[in-house]
């Protein structure tokens, strides 16, 4: 008889016994897999990784050689993928070594896993029963959360995968629900189906009728204003009428008749959850976000090429997949608007079915040797009205990069776009009742706007937006930008206080939602121009990148901070990224920076007074490309021009002086501060107590 050690170490199997579990894999959030012995056997690659979570998810069926090949390696020919597939293998083969038994099966067309021998936590959620529902727990995060981007054919695969596992645990959830009659039970139940779709009104309601039954009228009512909020920040609409009816009927029921006894009626019982309640069909991609929701419809061809042909369904997936990592937007799958336009495109009918509130569509068509590619962006709410354009033409000798840099570029562009579309419909509509993603849009345009009044207004919303949810990473991020803002323009009443201010905001910011590319970099910002740590900005640049690294934000940040560590060279390349990602940003007032610091320390003064002319016209009270410009003037003894520019600076900020810009700069090597400085003398700035005599410009030639 086999010993516990052996048996334990699955070294020993019994004829008609299950082999033992020798490796527990978690799938859900982040990917981990273990030994019994707790160790670590987690491939480092994420290729790896992939390839060991799709033969595991593919049980019990094995995986065939050729389609792991296709969803990992979609971009390569098949002779290549094949080989790399091999290479990824013999890898996976050597991390899996530790567990001291064979659990992988390799034959010449499939991967499988050993039955048995690996728990995987997914089986587990999908096993779950109403008798059995302890597992559902398990369901704590996304599906492979940290997997995205491995490749595109990758990301679909991954996106059906979690729709799969979402629905299969919100179907079992909302049994569950059903099954409850007596409030103690409804509560949990309904929390449990909420943990797995916050938008379900279903679980709402049942919640609030436990609580009132219950006699807690003001839980009731609490979950009530937790719905509102939640399905304005999902899906942007209000709580439907008999979710209304229901808040309004608690609101006025007050205690409970008595009964014949004179004691308290005893409380009805919580409704079961109906059997057609409808629910919200979420088609996330990624976390659950707040925001517009977004679909791109396959392109339409104009042609019959067949490799053109693979490149509409491609790019559409390309599109959604780098839209997802805007965690604000709320992206509907591309498979499931594919199945859907087979029989129409009718907008209307896409609307409805997918409650949509943006479409991006459009054309391929060939000419010549060229591809073209037109795509619009269209608002559904405002009766298809297209709110954005954009015509490609590229070479068809790489269809791939083609793919790649496209999709860049759209996603790029109108995510400001619709974030200003969304800021711009919330300023329409009376501001009672607000929700913090709300409040969070309404303070976007007064921030860009940089008048100070309307300005602090903005802070004022931001503020509201975080006391309203605590927890809202979006409101953290966005008031640490504020506060960028709120320093460098001098207007803030104690800048220590905004300094620490924006940085426990940023770090908040990046603690709620560590995924979030924007959070990141504007975490990075703070980090280089208040607090002067570019080491650990550039980290953080770097991170968000990884992340989403068509965020023009990231890119255009990352250079100005480059460029104050004196790397002008990686400043430049970083600063063209995001000038070729988004050309138009409504943010360049500020990324534009990034050029005009390279070129003033390059001593190429026309090119700085350039843009700093450009930017004056897009934003003239964003004080700090001022500076830029007028040390450019200075340098070059444009004593007209520079007066008027000294004026504008001094206007919006009367205590600058060249001691608060040594002070205050960010700048890492002397030599830059001193010939920024110098620039600015020359322009006039005064030296040190605001109010004295304006320095006269000197006849610079001399000093060359």
């Amino acid at each position: 008889m086999a010993s516990a050690a052996q048996r334990l170490h699955g070294s020993v199997t019994t004829v008609g016994n299950p082999d033992p579990v020798v490796v527990r894999l978690r799938l859900i959030g982040q990917m981990e897999a273990w030994t019994i012995n707790s160790e670590s056997i987690l491939p480092q690659g994420r290729k790896t990784r992939a390839l060991l979570a799709v033969v595991a998810l593919s049980a019990p069926r094995p995986a065939l050689r050729g389609k792991l090949a296709e969803l990992l390696w979609s971009r390569r020919p098949e002779e290549q993928a094949r080989a790399s597939l091999r290479q990824e293998i013999h890898r996976l083969l050597e991390a899996l070594t530790p567990a001291g038994v064979e659990i992988l099966s390799v034959t010449r067309d499939h991967l499988s896993l050993r039955p048995g021998c690996v728990w995987v936590d997914v089986e587990e959620v999908l096993r779950a029963t109403v008798n059995r529902p302890a597992s559902l727990s398990l369901l704590d995060g996304d599906l492979l959360e940290d997997l995205d981007g491995v490749d595109p054919a990758f990301d679909a695969w991954l996106v059906t995968e979690r729709e799969r596992l979402h629905d299969r645990a919100r179907t079992l959830a909302e049994s569950l629900l059903r099954e409850q009659v007596e409030p103690e039970g409804a509560i949990p139940a309904a929390q449990q189906l909420l943990a797995i779709d916050r938008a379900h009104e279903g679980a709402w309601r049942a919640l609030m009728r436990a609580h009132a039954a219950r006699g807690e009228r003001g839980m009731a009512i609490q979950a009530y204003d937790r719905c509102r909020h939640v399905l304005s920040e999902l899906l942007d609409a209000a709580p439907s009428a008999e979710t209304q009816r229901l808040a309004a009927e608690i609101r006025g029921a007050g205690a409970r008749p008595a009964a014949a006894n004179g004691n308290p009626a005893p409380a009805p019982p919580a409704p079961p959850l109906p059997a057609n309640e409808p629910r919200a069909e979420t088609h996330r991609v990624g976390a659950p976000r707040g925001g517009a929701r977004v679909g791109v419809l396959p392109l339409q061809m104009v042609g019959t090429d067949e490799e053109e042909a693979h490149l509409s369904l491609g790019l559409s997936e390309e599109i959604t997949t780098a839209l997802a990592r805007f965690r604000w937007m709320f992206l509907v799958s591309s498979n499931s608007l594919a199945r859907f336009v087979t029989d129409t495109r009718d907008e209307a009918a896409l609307r409805r079915a997918f409650g949509l509130d943006f479409l991006l569509d459009g054309t391929i068509q060939r000419v010549r040797t060229r591809l073209r590619i037109t795509l619009r962006l269209i608002d559904l709410r405002s009766g298809s009205q297209v709110v954005w354009a954009r015509r490609f033409d590229r070479q068809t000798n790489d269809l791939l990069t083609l793919q790649d840099e496209v999709a860049g570029e759209v996603v790029a562009q109108i995510d400001p776009e619709i974030l200003l579309i969304e800021a711009r419909r919330v300023a329409n509509r009376p501001p009672t009742d607000s929700s913090a993603y709300d409040l969070v849009l309404r303070a976007l345009p007064l921030i860009m706007r940089l008048e100070r009044v309307s300005f602090l207004k903005a802070g004022e919303y931001l503020e509201a937006a975080i006391r309203q949810e605590p927890d809202y990473a979006a409101a953290h991020t966005w008031y640490a930008y504020y506060h960028i803002f709120l320093v460098g323009q001098g207007w803030a009443d104690d800048p220590q206080i905004a300094f620490e201010t924006a940085g426990k905001l940023a770090e908040r910011g990046v603690m709620l939602d560590p995924q979030d590319a924007r959070g990141l970099t504007v975490a990075g910002h703070v980090m280089a121009f208040l607090h002067h740590r570019l080491s650990e900005a550039i980290g953080l640049h770097e991170r968000a990148l990884s992340l989403n690294p068509n965020l023009a934000m990231a890119w255009a940040l990352s250079a100005i901070t480059f460029a104050y560590q004196g790397d002008l060279e990686e400043a430049e390349r970083r600063a063209e990224r995001y000038r070729k990602l988004s050309p138009l940003d409504p943010h360049s007032f500020l990324f534009e920076m990034s050029f005009m610091f390279v070129h003033l320390l390059r001593h190429d003064y026309e090119s700085t007074i350039a843009i700093g002319r450009q930017v004056g016209q897009m934003s003239p009270t964003f004080s700090a490309a001022y500076k830029p410009y007028l040390a450019a003037l200075g340098h070059l003894g444009l004593i007209q021009e520079a007066a008027v520019v000294r004026r504008r600076l001094l206007e919006i900020e009367p205590d600058f002086t060249i001691q608060r810009f040594l002070a205050g700069s960010p700048f890492a090597r002397s030599a830059d501060r001193e010939h920024f400085a110098a620039g600015l003398r020359r322009g006039g700035v005064p030296e040190g107590t605001p109010g004295t005599p304006d320095r006269p410009l000197r006849d610079i030639s001399s000093t060359f």
